[in-house]
């Protein structure tokens, strides 16, 4: 089957310059008119591009000189929060409370909301008894979302969810949602070494068609 190929294919990445050639599969040259023009409408909303922008502010200005904790403390004022929310795996509450002591000290409320909140077993939404092998009561990223939602939080942070568990956190959440912490427990939640890697010593990410 043949490959359709994409961004993720480029080698030059020439749509971050003001000109420049493009492969001849780039999808910046062969766009849908009505899809970027259907995108591009989205940031007319003002919630929209009060966010745009403080994104924007925020990297041009400390671009390379704070970190990504500092410019998430950055980002939170520019958009005028008030509330953070903050949902994190239990096995990162150290991480969590630290977090929560750094927004505080801003002025910031902030409220958390761990994975196990609710202690309910994961044999009662159906999860294969082999699971219990790491713990018996069930992550819950749905209820995390809606606790932060009841609290009318105005940005969560996610620390550490697993994966797919934060793709439903993200789902859920009423307030944008950005990630200070992706879990990695083999890499000390260092995801990109295993990209860095890859071709190297970390072979085994590659799949049967490699």
């Amino acid at each position: 089957m043949e490959t359709e190929r994409s961004c993720v294919d480029c080698t030059v990445g020439n749509c971050n310059r003001e000109d420049g050639q493009y492969p001849l599969f780039c999808p910046s040259t062969h766009m849908d008119p009505d899809l970027l023009e259907e995108a591009m409408a989205e940031y007319e909303k003002e919630e929209i591009r009060r966010l745009t922008i403080a994104a924007a502010e925020v990297e041009a200005d400390n671009y390379c000189k704070m970190t990504r904790l500092e410019e998430t403390v950055e980002f939170a004022k520019k958009i005028g929060a008030k509330r953070i929310g903050i949902a994190n795996c239990v096995g990162l509450l150290s991480e969590a409370r630290t977090l929560a002591k750094v927004f505080r000290s801003h002025g910031f409320e902030v409220y958390g909301a761990a994975c196990k909140g609710g202690t309910q077993k994961k044999a009662d939404v159906g999860i294969p008894e082999r699971c219990n092998a790491v713990g018996f009561n069930m992550c819950n990223p749905i209820l995390q979302a809606k606790s932060l939602n009841a609290r009318r939080t105005d940005l969560n942070i996610l620390i550490g969810l697993c994966v797919g568990h934060d793709s439903m956190f993200y789902k859920y959440s009423d307030a944008p949602v950005t990630t200070l912490v992706a879990k990695d427990r083999v890499l000390g939640h260092n995801t990109v070494a295993a990209l860095y890697q890859a071709d190297k010593y970390y072979q085994k990410v590659f799949g049967n068609a490699e």
